[in-house]
């Protein structure tokens, strides 16, 4: 089986800064996933990485945005490369963006280059080209590119990390009396239609951009699963058993 594993800027930082500890929770849950199936991680957090080495430049100005990507790509790889070696499981960097999707020898190239590294047991850990995409870097699609990832990558199922623990009914924050809806087979419209909402100062996401993700997966016949990045035992669940407490998935009924 082909998974393909999403984690968001607000999953991997606590106060603007990596955490290792949560992403050495992740990285364990990953490496599961990867003994027994192929894996490809689509990873946020190259801005917040940078500017925890960088503090100097400005998140708020997108030209030092583009460096703090830059910078960050290089902290983020060496983090995970550090998480994953107790594991012997070796990394490699891919940057893409959605444009690389709509032509056809880019999105050959990068499939042919993802399946030569998963054939030989390296897990392709894949971002936003954060310094020449400034569509991605400026509103945060790396939501959406995870499930372009996961369609023209072939993954069987997309399971998204995040910091809800699944798509409510109801907004969670406001509404003390919100519920997961643990199954969703279509996406009404007016859902798809709300602006970014984002958590943390370095997020640029939200629930709407998942949502996006989801339809966008839905339409074509795979598989999403959205669940939270810091409690990890809904997600072990779903994959081992098919059962879970919280979370969604995202599939046709």
């Amino acid at each position: 089986m082909r998974i393909a594993v999403k984690v968001g800027t607000s999953t991997l930082c606590d106060r603007g800064v990596p955490s290792l500890e949560r992403m050495g929770e992740i990285a364990a849950f990953l490496q599961e996933i990867h003994r027994e199936n192929e894996l490809i991680l689509v990873s946020s957090g190259a801005v917040a990485a940078g500017h925890s080495v960088v503090p100097s430049l400005s998140n708020k100005k997108t030209p030092e945005r583009q460096a703090l990507a830059a910078v960050g790509q290089a902290v983020l790889m060496n983090i995970y490369a550090d998480l994953f070696k107790p594991y012997h499981i070796n990394v490699a960097q891919i940057l893409i963006a959605k444009d690389d999707f709509e032509n056809f020898s880019h999105s050959e190239n990068a499939k042919i280059a993802l399946n030569t590294l998963l054939a030989h047991r390296i897990l392709p850990i894949i971002n936003e080209n954060d310094t020449v995409a400034l569509d991605e870097l400026l509103r945060g699609d790396n939501d959406q590119l995870s499930a372009k990832v996961a369609y023209f990558f072939d993954a069987d199922l997309l399971i998204i990390l995040t910091d809800v623990d699944g798509y409510y009914d109801a907004n969670p924050h406001s509404d003390p009396n919100a519920k997961i809806i643990p199954l969703v087979g279509a996406i009404p419209q007016e859902a798809l239609e709300g602006g970014a909402t984002p958590s943390g100062e370095f997020a640029t996401g939200g629930i709407v951009t998942k949502l996006k993700a989801a339809d966008y997966l839905l339409q074509r016949g795979k598989k999403m699963f959205l669940s939270s990045g810091f409690d990890l035992s809904h997600a072990r669940s779903f994959l081992r058993t098919g059962v879970y407490e919280k979370g969604t998935l995202f599939c046709q009924k």
